[in-house]
């Protein structure tokens, strides 16, 4: 069996460089000021895991992506911790399905498009940092909305900051075009995304699955009246 290809993601790449070059700073000098053998040792050790740990997190695995215009992907890797039918009251002021997903700090953090169309909206709120799977995160967190909308449906996707997370990344505005599976945005250490769609989508998920951005299939499209 063939490894999976991974790179690092954009975002990473800048953050990666200084936090190694801290890392270095900081051995450099234990070593001169200590001049412990087994200090060093240990401090080296930690360095290599706590620089590893940032690399991994900002990994974007090189994956075959789910591309079907009947289906709902999902927009992120993580654990679905809400499925329920709500009132949206950002944009749609209706009621819809929604759909959160979990993105643990050891999940990939990149977010794609559940579906291909035009971004119809977009929408950064600055916010608090509550624990993402808090209810009101969606509510009162730092956050960014995108609704993508095609001939056959609309679909809003929230991307919510945790008490962790605090950098939001998105890369569309209105007007813009996206394929679904797409990156549309990125999200650091630890966050939650909300899916929220047409009462009548079937959900193919179930609470606490684990699944993957680009591959794993949310819901599939109401059927046409």
């Amino acid at each position: 069996m063939s490894r999976q290809k991974v790179s690092i993601h954009k975002e990473g790449h800048d953050f990666i460089l200084i936090i190694g070059a801290i890392l270095l700073l900081i051995n450099i000098l234990i070593a001169f000021v200590a001049k412990s053998a087994l200090l060093s040792v240990t401090l080296a050790l930690a360095s290599s895991f706590i620089f590893f740990m940032v690399g991994y997190f900002f990994r974007i695995p090189h994956r075959e992506m789910f591309l079907d215009d009947g289906k709902i992907i999902a927009p992120a890797d993580g654990k679905v911790v809400v499925i329920e039918q709500v009132h949206e009251g950002e944009y749609f002021n209706d009621n819809r399905i929604q759909v959160s997903i979990f993105m643990s700090p050891t999940n990939v953090h990149v977010n794609r498009s559940p579906i291909s169309g035009v971004v119809n909206y977009q929408k950064y709120h600055p916010g608090k940092y509550l624990v993402a799977w808090h209810p009101k995160s969606s509510e009162k967190n730092e956050r960014n909305t995108v609704v993508i909308k095609n001939d056959s449906i609309e679909v809003l996707i929230r991307q919510i900051a945790g008490k962790l997370a605090r950098k939001i990344r998105y890369y569309v505005e209105e007007g813009d075009q996206i394929n679904q599976a797409n990156e549309f945005g990125f999200i650091k250490f630890g966050s939650r995304v909300d899916l929220f769609l047409p009462i009548g989508t079937k959900i193919n998920v179930d609470l606490k699955q684990k699944v993957k951005g680009g591959i794993t299939v949310i819901g599939t499209l109401p059927a046409k009246k």
